[in-house]
């Protein structure tokens, strides 16, 4: 079936406190686009952002972001007043995240919401935490222990408690219940509202795609609680770490910083971490998109030390054998494989034997030195068409920036016009190719230019802030893209 999706993170939603949630506007997108003849919402991934506020980058791969739950749905349940959310700076821009001044200001007001849930808690809560004990335990002990510690790194916490030793985390445990309860009730409230929201968009036939990245933060509850799955040393700090080779972007490469899995040790307990993970992203979302699906063939491990990614080697990862044992495991995944990157012919055959769905993005069809698989005429139906992702520029901004020669390939191929719009006429070229499923973000549809831009890879400070103004969203521009999608069959 020929099918069409919008790529916006929650965190773009629009919303008077600083950042998208789960709340009115949430539901008022998903309205958008079911009007918009949509099947799919992809969003970023929903775990707890850490330094450089980037999605990819989390405290936890099991736990949501405390930011995405919403203030007034916490009002509505009693938990908070509209006017201890009003008293709060949430930033002066409402196209810009401010996350200087959420992390000022949010876990404050929270806690005012937690002293008034304590004194109610709903059995939902106990059913909840039990449930979910195998990561919450940890998640909430060690967010705990990191505000103890100012925010340090927990390789930099005291030996008792970067190493857990059983004396010292109980101990912990007892010290620090009320700060580890008072993270838990966050996760309550994050889980509650999510799965409100889903069922929102499930119903109006609309299914969620989200991003699992490949790999985890080093200062993350993952490492922390489970060491051994990582190529650490006897101090726990990385040997080697993630990132790219040097290429025609980067000639340093990309340096990541995530630490490494021990695939031989994921082996041998029939890769437990990597069911677990799996398992709950397919709770979590309709569709699973893993970031990077390459390093599953082979990854780039970098000396730890190092300050650029030019000493990096290509190492073998767990191939077709971590597939067939989650399939194994969790049955049929529903899964999209970001294959993008520097594609070996064993990449390409991984991603083959895998039978998922590989990305199109069409800002790479255009380069004139050569024929490109991105070209369109070129795809399979058992693809999905990106006009570009999180890391790439708008199309407006790409129109911009991009060599000229690229910028003329693309007019010409697709019969681009200025009358038209570019975005429309690029769309247009996603929507009518034979993918299966064709995803455009939602700052191509409001013909958005550079000030848009989601992520540049490689940088920091000015990523992931975007937002969308409340009013840019209209029954007109809905039913405009409904006769795209409705023209080319999806």
């Amino acid at each position: 079936m020929r099918t069409s999706g919008i790529l916006m993170h929650i965190s773009s939603l629009p919303s008077k406190y600083g950042i998208g949630t789960m709340g009115k506007e949430a539901k008022r997108f998903v309205n958008f686009l079911a009007e918009a003849g949509q099947t799919y919402w992809q969003i970023l991934p929903v775990c707890p952002t850490s330094y450089g506020d980037s999605p990819y980058q989390s405290f936890s791969s099991f736990a949501g972001n405390p930011y995405f739950i919403d203030l007034e749905l916490l009002c509505r349940d009693g938990l908070l007043t509209e006017e201890e959310c009003s008293s709060y700076s949430w930033g002066a821009d409402e196209t810009k995240v401010d996350y200087g001044i959420l992390y000022e200001n949010r876990y404050d007001l929270l806690k005012k919401a937690y002293a008034r849930f304590l004194a109610r808690k709903p059995k939902a809560f106990y059913a909840f935490c039990k449930k979910e004990q195998a990561w919450l335990d940890d998640y909430a002990l060690f967010m705990a222990l990191k505000d103890e510690n100012s925010g340090a790194a927990w390789q930099e916490w005291k030996r008792g408690w970067k190493f857990r030793e059983q004396e010292a985390i109980e101990e912990a445990k007892n010290e620090y219940a009320d700060e580890i309860e008072f993270y838990k009730m966050l996760q309550f409230l994050f889980f509650k509202q999510w799965r409100s929201l889903k069922a929102y968009a499930n119903k109006k036939g609309i299914s969620i795609i989200g991003d699992v990245p490949i790999y985890v933060a080093g200062d993350s509850a993952d490492v922390w609680a489970n060491t051994d799955q990582f190529y650490l040393d006897e101090q726990k700090n990385p040997i080697e770490v993630a990132g790219g080779p040097p290429d025609a972007f980067s000639e340093d490469g990309q340096l990541w910083g995530n630490p490494l899995f021990r695939w031989d040790v994921m082996k041998q307990d029939g890769y437990r971490f990597w069911t677990d993970r799996i398992r709950a992203m397919s709770k979590l979302y309709d569709v699973v998109r893993i970031d990077h699906f390459r390093g599953f063939d082979s990854y780039y491990a970098i000396p730890a030390l190092d300050t650029t990614a030019r000493n990096g080697t290509w190492k073998k990862g767990p191939g077709m054998e971590l597939f067939k044992t989650l399939e194994e495991k969790l049955g049929k995944l529903d899964i999209i494989v970001e294959d993008l990157g520097f594609l070996t012919p064993s990449v390409l055959q991984l991603v083959k034997d895998s039978g998922f769905p590989g990305m199109k993005v069409l800002q790479f069809a255009f380069d004139t030195r050569e024929e490109s698989d991105y070209l369109p005429h070129n795809y399979q139906s058992h693809s999905v068409v990106y006009t570009g992702t999180h890391d790439n520029d708008t199309i407006m901004g790409w129109m911009k920036t991009a060599p000229k020669d690229s910028v003329k390939f693309a007019k010409k191929y697709f019969n681009l016009t200025r009358k038209e719009g570019y975005n429309w006429g690029m769309m247009r070229g996603a929507w009518a190719s034979v993918s299966d499923l064709a995803v455009v973000p939602m700052q191509d549809i409001l013909g958005l230019s550079n000030e848009a831009r989601m992520n540049t890879p490689s940088t920091l400070g000015e990523n992931w802030k975007w937002r969308m103004k409340r009013r840019q969203i209209t029954k007109k521009l809905a039913a405009k893209v409904r006769k795209y999608v409705k023209m080319y069959g999806r």
